[in-house]
């Protein structure tokens, strides 16, 4: 009786190993994504800026004014929706925005994009302008092709620096100042 009982919890525990095995590489985080993440972090003078973001990419399709309309708000990335965190108060584009975590959206447009700072950081498209912490409107630039959208810093000195969204054939720069 004995042996039975010490051959059952060896089966079980053998058992229960090669469950666990098989439901970890079952999950769904494991595997590859076609957008992968990313994170940039840049300190403009004393304030650290952190975004984490999905990367789409273009994969030969249209993407302002088809994958991404005009006028309609974008999450500005893929999968879970990109959050930028500010160390300490800022000024983005000559408006004040207090530091903290946000969820970064924006509105484009032929001429002019309009950047979101969102207080409700969500999974995917959950947004609610009732939750805006901040709106600024920038200008899009032509630029060089990039396959996968990225964002980075460019321009950073001792008190700014130029937040960038690149992909396709546009960039949209962003300028964040150190609050006084």
């Amino acid at each position: 009786m004995k042996l039975q009982s010490i051959i059952f919890a060896a089966i079980l525990g053998f058992s229960l190993i090669f469950t666990s095995i098989s439901t970890a590489q079952d999950r769904g985080n494991d595997s590859p994504r076609v957008s992968p993440n990313a994170s940039v972090s840049q300190t403009i003078g004393t304030t650290e800026v952190s975004v984490t973001y999905g990367r789409p990419g273009v994969r030969d399709r249209e993407i302002f004014g088809g994958l991404v309309p005009f006028d309609e708000v974008w999450r500005t990335g893929a999968n879970e929706s990109t959050a930028i965190t500010f160390s300490d108060d800022v000024v983005v584009e000559g408006e004040e925005l207090d530091a903290g975590t946000y969820s970064f959206y924006t509105l484009p447009g032929v001429d002019e994009w309009v950047v979101i700072f969102n207080n409700n950081l969500s999974w995917g498209t959950e947004y609610d302008e009732s939750m805006d912490q901040l709106r600024v409107t920038v200008q899009p630039q032509e630029a060089e092709f990039m396959e996968q959208m990225m964002i980075y810093f460019e321009e950073v000195s001792e008190e700014s620096g130029h937040m960038v969204i690149h992909w396709d054939q546009l960039k949209v720069p962003v300028r964040i100042e150190e609050a006084n």
